[in-house]
């Protein structure tokens, strides 16, 4: 079920399906609607009417690209029908969207006749920047492109045939220079003579390489001059004279092979056939046509990449479509031509050259990359291919006279595309990849349930930490397997039952409690049952786990008491505090306290105020801190605005490097513009991203109602001044956000 269940659950929970469209206008008031819509919506109409440039200028349409399919070849699923494709073209909008901030709106056309997507494709020219052609089949989607690249003045652009064909080409001007072999001297086997294929091969073509060289195969064996079987127009461009007719033969002393095919495809005596220093690209997916253990079995002298991201080298077209049309639309391009598409390609091989930063290192769990063997293109979460591709088919595109609008300024346009690079999910990406480095055990005491599970099985995959599940043995196992589970190896299940340290726990927390009401007896049921908290923290007091996240089946206070029992709280504080992470797309905001302090005194603010700090610093944000109150700068004389006053002044004493002010309200506190023009003498500039509020009334109701009304995703609660790392989960966590809170738990653990 797992992995299937993931799936559906992933596209089916809360809003159906994967995207939504939001007005980018206010849209709250009859002056908002009347502008919006009528009357005021005709004057916009008007100049376009005059115009058609202005449409760039009042619409969206210069943002906006097409994701149009009749899902004839999609993913490795084949001739599923437009309706089932769906999903797929939400999840290419998804990727636009993600990597390169453009809006997509996804067409399924339930047609196989060619003409009819031409001529769709043709009247939506109106509504759309540029039109992606996806999941349509050879050799249809060749004619389809050809046909409206001629008619059509906006980029058309497949990506099945181009993607593939730009990421690979990167890849092997890469392994060709790291072998010492030129492109117009080697020998190119391509298997598979569909869009992608065919597309690698004019690419090889297009880089140098010479068309008499390459060797196109399909299901019937090489494609030669004079073969009449299974061909079309477009197998007859790469049709060469040769002696080969089997891949077998086309792989004799080859250079170079492409796999577009099927799992299998490539057997261990063909690649042992092929020249000193192959370079094998296998891309089919899911399996590829022959695996990196396969090759190195039979050659150690061999480059490989593969579709798939646990090998290294991935070919992955997230690296090159929304950045060349990033870079398209920015220039307002009518085409997609070849120069563009080699400007990619070549701005992808740099970009392998470079120094890999700490931040995609982080990514692959704190590995590191240099330019070599296993490292010829990008990582697909490399931040810095916008920062390359866009601007460099941007100049393409000025360069070869398609693009109607030129970046007069390109130093500008770079530091435009920067800002499209949100940092609210990075920042997620950062705390699992920081966790991966020095992973912790992490005790789940709710091992039973479903979602902490499931929720260990990403921790596994994800390298995040090492789950150590609290329950029933045979529940938990029975559970695992009703699941489709593969936990075997990577989690560690104990029975607080016939645990042999059950009565080691049990005498430790006699001897906490012993004066305070708990008996011997008391103690051992304690820890076999009350949800097997008190079993979880004993594990973490006693440095048999690292962290304990606990509460996805419980109370909160069930989960604070035992904590603050068993392992209590930093030595010199007051209180433990809490604190709430919310992610907007604008960036990473930290609330607290939320969750504990009822009525917090001044020093306990403070108290606050500096866990806060440090918390940021583990999640490498510079803290910048607004003591939260109903007045700004003592413009109420009130007891409730003196006291955060005062905690701000103890901040100030205790840890005089930190950006704090206060007290002052909400809007003061996160509206630079507000802090600069009314009160310019504040030490808090731009914003801040720490708030501390007076009370939990506030703080609770706050973090709510930004969860409910504002669209933020809120991580927590996280607790703040324990002894060891303890956090709560809330009942209504799903798996990744039980994720993200383990992740949370093992960066604690490794600063404590």
């Amino acid at each position: 079920m797992s992995k299937k269940q993931d799936a559906l659950d992933y596209h089916s929970t809360g809003r159906k399906g994967k995207i939504e469209v939001i007005p980018s206008k206010p849209c709250l008031t009859q002056r908002d609607l009347s502008l919006a819509y009528s009357p005021g919506v005709a004057e916009p109409c008007l100049e376009i009417e005059k115009n058609p440039e202005d449409a760039y200028k009042y619409t969206a349409k210069g943002n906006l690209v097409a994701v149009l399919s009749n899902g004839t070849a999609v993913l490795g699923l084949g001739d599923i029908g437009a309706l089932a494709g769906k999903p797929v073209m939400e999840g290419k909008g998804v990727l636009f969207k993600r990597f390169a901030d453009i809006d997509v709106f996804d067409i399924e056309v339930d047609t196989k006749n060619a003409d009819e997507i031409i001529k769709v494709c043709q009247l939506l020219e109106p509504t759309f920047g540029g039109i992606n052609l996806e999941d349509i089949k050879a050799p249809e989607c060749f004619y389809i492109e050809e046909k409206l690249k001629e008619t059509m003045n906006i980029p058309v652009f497949h990506d099945d045939q181009h993607g593939t064909a730009i990421i690979s080409g990167a890849a092997l001007i890469n392994a060709l220079e790291l072998v010492g072999k030129k492109i117009e001297d080697i020998k190119i086997v391509v298997n598979g003579a569909g869009a992608s294929g065919i597309a690698c091969a004019q690419m090889a073509v297009e880089l140098g390489a010479k068309k008499e060289n390459i060797i196109l195969c399909d299901t019937k064996g090489v494609i030669f001059k004079g073969r009449s079987a299974g061909m079309n127009e477009y197998k007859e461009r790469f049709a060469v004279e040769t002696e080969d007719r089997t891949l077998e033969d086309a792989f004799k002393n080859a250079d170079v092979a492409y796999g577009l095919s099927s799992k299998g495809a490539f057997t261990p005596e063909m690649i042992r056939d092929m020249a000193p220093n192959p370079i094998i690209f296998a891309m089919a997916n899911p399996d590829p046509e022959i695996t990196p253990e396969e090759v190195a079995a039979v050659r150690a002298d061999a480059i490989m990449a593969t579709g798939r991201s646990d090998y290294p080298n991935q070919v992955n077209n997230v690296l090159g479509f929304p950045f060349i049309f990033r870079g398209a639309l920015d220039v307002r391009a009518t085409t997609i031509n070849e120069t563009m598409k080699k400007a990619c390609v070549f701005a992808l091989a740099e970009l392998a050259k470079e120094d890999c930063p700490d931040s995609v290192c982080r990514a692959y769990g704190n590995k590191k990359f240099a330019f070599g063997r296993e490292y010829i293109i990008p990582k697909p979460f490399d931040p810095r291919a916008l920062l390359r591709v866009a601007p460099a088919v941007a100049k393409a595109a000025m360069e070869s006279g398609v693009a109607r609008q030129p970046i007069a300024d390109m130093e500008k346009y770079m530091e435009h595309l920067e800002t499209l690079q949100g940092k609210a999910k990075e920042t997620l990406r950062l705390i699992i990849n920081k966790a991966k480095t020095d992973p912790k055990r992490v005790v789940l005491p709710e091992g039973e349930n479903e979602k902490i599970l499931r929720a260990a099985q990403v921790m596994i995959e994800e390298g995040i930490a090492y789950p150590i599940l609290l329950g029933n043995r045979q529940e938990i196992r029975k559970k695992i397997e009703e699941l489709n589970l593969d936990l075997n190896g990577g989690v560690t299940i104990i029975d607080p039952d016939d645990s042999p340290d059950t009565e080691r726990y049990s005498q430790a927390l006699f001897e906490q409690r012993q004066r305070k009401g708990i008996t011997l007896t008391e103690a051992r049921r304690m820890i076999r049952r009350r949800g097997r908290t008190y079993f979880g923290c004993e594990m973490v007091r006693c440095g048999d786990a690292d962290a304990l996240l606990s509460g996805i089946d419980a109370h909160y206070p069930d989960i604070i008491r035992p904590a603050l029992e068993v392992i209590g709280k930093q030595e010199g504080l007051s209180s433990v505090h809490g604190l709430y992470l919310m992610v907007f797309k604008r960036g990473i905001f930290l609330l607290a306290d939320t969750t504990v302090c009822i009525e917090p005194t001044a020093e306990e603010l403070a108290e606050t105020a500096i866990l806060a700090a440090e918390k940021a610093r583990l999640l490498d944000l510079d803290p910048r801190i607004a003591m939260l109150s109903f007045s700004n700068f003592g413009s109420v004389n009130h007891p409730q605005a003196l006291k955060v006053k005062r905690a701000a002044e103890i901040v100030k004493q205790r840890a005089p490097e930190l950006i704090i002010d206060g007290e002052m309200q909400a809007d003061t506190a996160v509206v630079p513009d507000i802090l600069e023009s009314h009160y310019p003498f504040a030490t808090l500039k731009g914003g801040a991203n720490i708030l501390i509020f007076p009370d939990l009334n506030s703080g609770n109701i706050s973090y709510k109602l930004l969860t409910r009304l504002g669209g933020a995703d809120a991580i927590g609660p996280i607790l703040m001044g324990m002894k060891k790392p303890v956090h709560v989960l809330q009942r209504g966590d799903d798996v990744m956000d039980i994720v993200n809170m383990a992740a949370i738990a093992v960066v604690d653990a490794q600063s404590n």
